[in-house]
């Protein structure tokens, strides 16, 4: 889709992806205070996909520790 023919909603995102690329470190603190006001989509929407895995990994391994070492 062209950028002339794009939706205004489409355009919105399309900015907030751009400055989630430019600006990390401060999109990782609008994550965490969104977190109060907001819902799981918009926390994980402001971080990457490194630390959003690095979250899932250490959950799943405190699960996995809790059934096996009980």
């Amino acid at each position: 889709m062209s950028k002339e023919k794009e939706t205004a909603e489409l355009r919105r995102e399309r900015l907030r992806q751009e400055e989630i690329k430019r600006n990390t470190t401060g999109n990782v603190s609008d994550a965490f205070n969104r977190s109060d006001n907001g819902n799981l989509v918009d926390l994980v929407g402001g971080l990457s996909w490194k630390v959003t895995g690095g979250i899932l990994l250490v959950l799943i391994g405190v699960i996995t520790a809790f059934i096996f070492l009980r």
